[in-house]
């Protein structure tokens, strides 16, 4: 098998975070000898959640056993996403933006045996739905665990306790159709129904105003989606809340790299 060098496009900030990480929870449970010092331990990980290098893949590349591989990615996702902010947390932060951009997007997956919860009539595929929260900039804020890809996506908000969150705090916040009826703070485009077939000039202008805005929350589903890990994910779904929580935490140590 043929082996060749390759690249992370992440900062070494995001790596030490990761490797003290592994290190201190190593020295908690004073570990023996490992096959991978906490350093290429975390470069494994990483490689895994932002590249999506298969265990096989690492394991060559690492020149470690593939079960090897995997138990060192399945110890450093649980150890960052244990550090990851629920919305209680993440509204701190939130209730200080001018607004908010609430958006839904769909993780594919595999096919599973239990795959009828999983299937998304919207998208036509498998996969989990994540509620994604931006700033006014398009920046990732805060993402949910994940829900079976049958959900809508305001349905999802409803259960994640977003919508009641965000009208608590009183943070404007602007969602797409597919929220119609959230009401509270969350505002949605005017929709065309039986008993209003055309929409007025002044509405039209006013969901032209609101789509220029929406439209930099698909930065953040862009920015979360640039972990090649969520490209699809050949796991069980179960685990896909940990790695968009651990990414959620990679994410913020790697966007506040500047700091300090």
């Amino acid at each position: 098998m043929l082996s060749y060098p390759s690249t992370i496009s992440l900062s070494s900030r995001t790596l030490n975070h990761l490797a003290d990480r592994i290190r201190q929870h190593r020295n908690q449970q004073r570990s023996r000898w490992r096959r991978l010092d906490a350093g290429r331990q975390a470069l494994l990980a990483l490689a895994h959640l932002r590249n999506g290098d298969t265990y096989t893949r690492l394991a060559c590349g690492f020149a470690i056993g593939v079960a090897t591989a995997w138990r060192y990615v399945q110890e450093a996702t649980a150890l960052l996403a244990a550090s990851a902010d629920d919305l209680a947390t993440a509204m701190k932060r939130i209730r200080m933006l001018a607004y908010a951009i609430l958006d839904g997007t769909l993780i594919p997956i595999d096919r599973v045996a239990d795959q009828k919860p999983y299937y998304s009539g919207k998208h036509k595929r498998h996969g989990v739905n994540v509620q994604v929260i931006a700033d006014a900039a398009g920046r990732l804020v805060w993402a949910s665990p994940a829900l079976p890809g049958s959900a809508h996506d305001l349905t999802a908000a409803r259960i994640h306790g977003i919508i009641d969150a965000l009208t608590s705090a009183h943070v404007m916040t602007f969602a797409d159709k597919g929220y119609q009826g959230a009401r509270g703070s969350v505002r949605t485009p005017f929709k065309r129904s039986r008993f209003r077939p055309k929409l007025s000039r002044r509405q039209k202008a006013v969901n032209r105003a609101h789509a220029k805005i929406r439209a930099r929350g698909e930065r953040a589903i862009a920015t979360l989606k640039t972990w090649k890990i969520l490209a699809k994910l050949r796991c069980c779904p179960r685990r896909a809340t940990a790695i968009v929580q651990a990414i959620l935490v990679l994410h913020r140590t790697e966007s506040n790299r500047y700091a300090g």
